[in-house]
């Protein structure tokens, strides 16, 4: 993880941290969808159904995805020391979406043209993620494995390189590895409100695999308000195989709730800290989440989330979340009427 790191992070250039991840992150996601793509191209031909080599349905059932030829690593890297390599992997990843419908709105569209990285440095970056099958190998690990860890590893670097924006994307891996432990999501329906780039819910199956569970006996549900995270969210499901269901659209989870009748058996969430003019003073006040309570104050936020995760658990659910220290005892517009409440 640390190699390609340092390989990535010394081609960034003058391009933002922040903008950079989408690039850097979409790229490994392209090389591994497109190996898993080829492998299994491979074992079609193997098993002489060579006329089904190409009709997407053959790819799907098995949980791989379909790329046509201009959108397949192979083709990229050989592209890639041409002035419009950019233009190339937009293009790729647009019909990578198209072609996929359970991909929709999960890449970033039009990024690599937009953001003007120099083409020499984007070609070398190919060549860094290409190295990836040479990492795998000396580590004796699986290429689903590895790039599992890379994507999170890069994860957890650039928020810790965007400071407190990265907070926005990213909870540290220790959080919600004790989250995970302490409720057991083993069997049932679990639900992020404000998911970031899906952290719980890659744990949460990394919890389920580490206790001899099976990953079938759960259901994934989540919302995400910023689009780019969204998409970043629906790439770190995909590239673990887990499939889940983020919303049609990145939407705030207050006013566009896309989980309306949800129960869920876990909630696991780290919601934005003391979130300020979350609604204005008339709006959600008669909100049936908070239908028995006292309305959460329009100045945070803190307790709106409280209240919505409580009206999203099922009768025996459970939820952790993470909370701003003072969060625990104030007693300012109306929060501690709401703790005592709840209690």
């Amino acid at each position: 993880e640390e190699t390609l790191w340092d390989s990535a992070n010394k081609l960034r250039g003058s391009v933002e941290s922040s903008e950079y991840k989408h690039i850097v992150l979409s790229l490994i996601f392209l090389k591994f969808i497109s190996d898993k793509f080829e492998a299994h191209r491979q074992a079609l031909i193997d098993d002489g159904k060579d006329q089904f080599v190409d009709m997407v349905p053959f790819y799907t059932q098995s949980n791989v995805f379909y790329l046509p030829e201009d959108a397949r690593w192979d083709t990229v890297i050989k592209y890639s020391k041409q002035d419009d390599i950019a233009l190339r992997i937009d293009t790729a990843l647009h019909t990578i979406e198209k072609t996929n419908k359970s991909l929709a709105g999960a890449l970033p569209d039009n990024y690599f043209s937009r953001l003007g990285l120099e083409s020499s440095k984007l070609a070398a970056l190919l060549d860094t993620i290409n190295n990836i099958d040479t990492l795998a190998n000396e580590c004796h690990m699986s290429e689903e494995d590895l790039v599992g860890r890379v994507y999170e590893y890069f994860l957890g670097k650039f928020a810790a390189s965007e400071g407190k924006g990265g907070g926005e994307f990213y909870t540290p891996k220790s959080v919600v590895a004790l989250l995970a432990e302490m409720l057991a999501p083993y069997k049932g329906k679990i639900y992020d409100p404000c998911c970031g780039s899906g952290g719980m819910f890659v744990q949460s199956i990394k919890f389920i695999n580490s206790h001899n569970g099976n990953q079938k006996d759960i259901s994934i549900y989540g919302q995400e308000y910023t689009s780019t995270t969204y998409k970043l969210a629906k790439m770190n499901l995909a590239i673990r195989g887990i499939s889940g269901n983020l919303g049609d659209v990145a939407g705030d989870t207050f006013f566009k709730d896309q989980h309306p009748d949800l129960k869920a058996d876990f909630i696991m969430a780290n919601p934005p800290f003391n979130q300020k003019q979350w609604r204005e003073d008339s709006e959600l006040t008669d909100d049936p989440r908070w239908a028995g309570y006292t309305v959460p104050p329009a100045g945070n936020a803190n307790y709106a989330w409280i209240l919505h995760m409580l009206s999203k658990l099922s009768e025996s659910g459970t939820a952790g979340f993470v909370l701003a220290n003072g969060s625990m005892s104030t007693n300012t517009s109306g929060e501690g009427t709401i703790r005592q409440e709840i209690i």
